[in-house]
């Protein structure tokens, strides 16, 4: 059994997740079964996928990145690829890789302003009173 793993960093409301070299199918699972579990555990709002390390990208990490986005949205979080090197966008639009609910921002600082937008948008949302409960009169407001 391999104690490889990719760190998972908490930064306040957020993880942030450094991948730093190729990433083959053992350690993808991993990653998706440890982010999960912690984006569970801590209650994060968004995860940053710090790719800029990465020099080169196949079909497998696009997939990856995808798969991860998807999943975290499913637990309630937002995922922000951060730090795309120009070659790697331009492999991926090459590849005809669409990699849908996957956000880009250029670095952790503005992958992390963007998800503070995305939430406080969604807090806005949230906040919206619910009509019916109003005109019933069932509404705390008086």
């Amino acid at each position: 059994m391999s104690a490889e793993h990719i760190p998972i960093i908490k930064m306040d409301e957020f993880l942030l997740v450094t991948i730093q070299e190729g990433i083959h199918d053992r350690l993808a699972i991993t990653l998706q079964e440890e982010l999960t579990a912690k984006v569970a555990s801590t209650g994060a709002r968004g995860v940053l996928l710090d790719i800029s390390g990465l020099d080169m990208v196949d079909s497998f990490l696009g997939r990856l990145l995808s798969t991860i986005a998807s999943i975290t949205r499913i637990m309630d979080a937002e995922t922000v690829v951060v730090g795309m090197q120009p070659a790697i966008a331009i492999t991926l639009v090459e590849m005809g890789l669409s990699m849908p609910g996957v956000l880009t921002a250029l670095n952790v600082d503005k992958g992390m302003t963007l998800l503070r937008r995305r939430l406080s948008q969604a807090k806005e949302v949230t906040c919206v009173p619910d009509i019916k409960a109003i005109h019933d009169g069932s509404s705390d407001r008086g």
